[in-house]
């Protein structure tokens, strides 16, 4: 069943810049860490370009944040109930191939967080665009559709009912190759999204 109402975080570059300055680092160092140019790191936090999933996690771990931070406002609730189609979302959108991955949001933002969960909505074609890796383990079940996920230097083609379980320091990037729209329930500890 599809969402009723999307809300779609937007400040995503004013975000970026804002804990990029708080770590008191130029534009400059903030590329050459992360590997892109630095007009490219601007055109993200001037909101003129959108950034893939691939790039979004290496520039939040350069700023040690995590994507879920750069979207969630902070609560203090020691419980949180989510409605179905009220979970915030996350829209990441590949103009060069109109695609998009939606991660609805499972877990708010707290201080002392240790598990993070997304239901990545994933439309045909879309990509993570490319390997990403960091400390954790990851944990996912698919819900619907088919998607592929590499995990080091293996794939695994993956349908409605399987699950996986994997390292997070081991590369790792995944994209539908279904024709519909395939939707993974996702966990991982410690929070990077």
């Amino acid at each position: 069943m599809p969402v009723s109402s999307d809300r779609e975080f937007k400040d995503i570059g004013k975000k970026l810049r804002q804990a990029r300055k708080t770590k008191r680092l130029t534009l400059k160092q903030v590329a050459e860490q992360v590997g892109c140019s630095e007009s490219m790191l601007s055109k993200i936090e001037c909101e003129r370009t959108v950034p893939s999933l691939r790039m979004l996690h290496r520039i939040a771990s350069v700023l040690e944040t995590s994507i879920g931070n750069l979207f969630s406002e902070e609560s203090g609730a020691d419980i949180r109930i989510y409605r179905r189609g009220q979970r915030p979302v996350v829209v990441i959108r590949d103009e060069s191939t109109n695609t998009s991955i939606r991660l609805e949001r499972m877990v708010p933002h707290i201080d002392d967080q240790i598990i993070d969960g997304n239901v990545h909505v994933i439309a045909p074609g879309a990509s993570n665009g490319g390997d990403i890796k960091h400390q954790g383990q990851e944990v996912g079940y698919v819900l619907n559709g088919v998607f592929e996920l590499s995990v080091g230097s293996e794939t695994f083609r993956l349908h409605k009912g399987d699950s996986f379980f994997f390292r997070s320091d081991l590369p790792h990037s995944y994209r539908n190759v279904g024709k519909e729209i395939a939707k993974v329930l996702w966990i991982n500890s410690p929070p990077t999204f």
